[in-house]
């Protein structure tokens, strides 16, 4: 199968570009300025814009929710962080739509533009030449007597936690049939490369950059130091079996999730629908690292 996180080539990163959709981070008055200028500025090149509906409040332009959007227009542009995208993400679904993220916050990984940047970058994407990365994404399902309690695509992550505070729980893991471990911690996550920079790291996983192909098991705080993050082919095929009789909380994305009780089983695999991101023109991907985490400061 060929790589998923790989670079598109031009031909294939865009359909000629008619639709935009603009997509705002809630609750960001400062932004009202720069969002009505990026609409004007679309407009005046022939561009269909449609906004979600934090864009057309803050603009008056007319507005859908976000689910609508991504299905009418060949790029959408988000201005926020990196939360918003993964929001934005979720909406555009299996649609192949790429996606533009423009920082309006502080850290941001996936939102790799500045708003000073956003012209610019965008005279490329018309163009065709910009960098666009098929991001590989989690297909979750949670099961209880082989039945889907729900179905969940994740960018970053997968994380079962225990809900009460008192307790740690076990969790047994499986990767293509076979036993890895049973996690006795606070929980389990299971990230993408792009997810390795998100709770992951905050829990002592590695970064993994994003053209590579893995899934990172991470556990939170566990009993025994010996059970260390684990990196695994994306070939693999997941299992993680609840083994604890206290309630275990699985959320993707950090934005939603489902509760599980002991012997429901979370099964996770490699999506075939993975999310397209516009890449920074402006800076490498080891730019972006040295500048977010201040490498080499003192």
């Amino acid at each position: 199968m060929p790589s998923e996180n790989r670079t598109l080539k031009p031909d294939e990163a865009f359909h000629p570009i008619r639709a935009v959709g603009v997509c705002l981070k809630p609750a960001q008055p400062q932004a009202a300025g720069a969002v009505r200028g990026l609409v004007k500025w679309l407009e005046q090149r022939g561009l269909r814009v449609i906004a979600d509906e934090e864009a057309g409040e803050v603009t008056g332009h007319p507005s859908q929710p976000r689910s609508l959007l991504a299905g009418q227009v060949d790029l959408v542009i988000v201005l926020g962080g990196d939360g918003t995208l993964l929001s934005v993400a979720r909406a555009v679904s299996d649609r192949p739509v790429p996606i533009l993220g423009v920082n309006l916050g502080t850290l941001g990984f996936l939102t790799e533009v500045t708003l000073d940047e956003l012209f610019a970058a965008l005279e490329l994407v018309l163009a065709g030449k910009a960098r666009v990365e098929a991001r590989m994404r989690l297909d979750v399902r949670a099961l209880r007597d082989q039945g889907e309690l729900g179905r969940f695509l994740a960018l970053n992550d997968a994380v079962l936690t225990k809900a009460d505070l008192a307790r740690m729980i076990d969790l047994e893991t499986r990767a293509d049939g076979g036993e890895v471990t049973t996690y006795h911690a606070d929980g389990l996550i299971v990230a993408t490369p792009t997810g390795s920079t998100a709770y992951s790291l905050s829990a002592g996983g590695p970064i993994v950059l994003p053209e590579l192909e893995a899934f990172l098991l991470t556990p939170i705080c566990p009993h025994t130091l010996t059970q260390r993050p684990l990196v695994l082919p994306h070939s693999s095929q997941i299992e993680i079996c609840v083994r604890s009789r206290n309630e275990v909380q699985l959320t993707v994305d950090g934005q939603e999730g489902i509760a599980l009780r002991e012997g429901d089983v979370v099964a996770v695999r490699r999506s075939d629908h993975p999310v397209r991101l516009i890449a920074s023109p402006f800076r490498s991907r080891f730019e972006i690292l040295r500048e977010k985490f201040h490498w080499g400061t003192r």
